[in-house]
């Protein structure tokens, strides 16, 4: 038995930049993973430049910026072990759009990857794995706070829905003094 991948998924970003707190983040939540899969809007392709050490799939959502947009596929798929994932944003113009997805690849896959309505979403349907993350940013309903996942692969695709932990800002260092 082979020594089973990880992948991190994320989606709805929606930074024109990343800064520090997202950085950190990252660190704590795709320790672990050696792919991650990034399913649109992640608004600047400088937000992928914080996995620089890992491989990095992503596609373009509707809220990208024109240079994503002209870099990034508005879906592929991506061979990880013998499983086939296909990665994309969002399929048609609703929310409620699970059912239009696998007619978007060419060929059969055994996991989609998706995002766009903020919503995690993580189950098993006609044979294939669906997974949406969610919101990485807590762009949520109500304040909620962030999503992400975690693909497992080896013999088997396992897939789980974690939240992104709250951390305190960093504040800058301070100093105080009493003088007399």
């Amino acid at each position: 038995m082979t020594q089973p991948l990880i992948a991190g998924i994320l989606s709805d970003t929606h930074l024109t930049e990343p800064d520090d707190h997202f950085r950190r983040l990252v660190e704590i939540c795709f320790a672990e993973a050696e792919v991650i899969l990034h399913a649109g809007d992640l608004t600047d392709l400088s937000v992928l430049e914080v996995f620089d050490d890992r491989t990095v799939h992503a596609v373009r959502g509707n809220m990208c910026r024109p240079s994503a947009c002209q870099r990034l596929p508005d879906r592929k798929i991506v061979t990880l072990g013998r499983f086939k994932i296909g990665l994309i944003h969002r399929a048609g113009w609703s929310y409620d759009f699970e059912d239009q997805l696998l007619p978007e690849f060419d060929e059969m896959v055994d996991c989609i990857v998706y995002g766009h309505t903020h919503r995690p979403v993580c189950h098993q349907s006609g044979g294939v794995l669906y997974i949406n993350p969610g919101s990485f940013q807590a762009t949520g309903r109500h304040g909620a706070c962030g999503t992400y996942a975690l693909l497992t692969i080896g013999d088997e695709l396992l897939a789980r829905i974690h939240h992104v932990p709250r951390l305190a800002p960093r504040m800058p260092d301070q100093g105080c003094r009493i003088s007399r």
